[in-house]
């Protein structure tokens, strides 16, 4: 068992006012993206926005984070459940891993429950490409509940 993972979390621009709450306890808690962590502590070594479409700041954000010892950086999940989803996803985590040798994750939080309704009505998740993308974040009913 691994002592610690020091992680960074970049979130999407539109939500650049967001004070962290659900992905911080979702950490904490070890839920949603960061139940692969249950068997370690997790340190947060930077947190930031995309800086807005197309992802200003990713190159710059993940240089920082790797420098900082990050050795996962979690693309949040507000990323996934805003709408659009972000279009650039698969080109962040492409990037970031080629670029900087970092694994990422899609995901931080589970998906909150009104979320999950409105992308499942608007079949927003049903193709090939998105399926492996949001699996990390979705969990049983009563735990997206408490992320509403």
């Amino acid at each position: 068992m691994k002592a610690e993972t020091k992680i960074g979390i970049i979130i999407c621009d539109r939500y650049r006012r967001c004070a962290g709450g659900k992905c911080f306890r979702a950490m904490k808690n070890k839920e949603g993206a960061f139940s692969r962590y249950k068997d370690t502590e997790v340190e947060l070594v930077g947190y930031t926005t995309c800086e807005g479409c197309p992802g200003g700041n990713i190159e710059y954000a993940g240089e920082e984070m790797v420098k900082n010892g990050a050795e996962a950086i979690h693309l949040a999940t507000g990323l996934v459940v805003g709408y659009p989803p972000c279009p650039y996803i698969d080109k962040f985590k492409t990037f970031l891993e080629k670029c900087y040798g970092v694994k990422v994750v899609v995901g931080t939080h589970p998906i909150p429950k009104k979320y999950l309704d409105m992308h499942t009505a608007l079949k927003t998740w049903e193709t090939d490409e998105w399926k492996p993308l949001i699996a990390p974040t979705m969990s049983d009913e009563a735990t997206r509940a408490i992320y509403d």
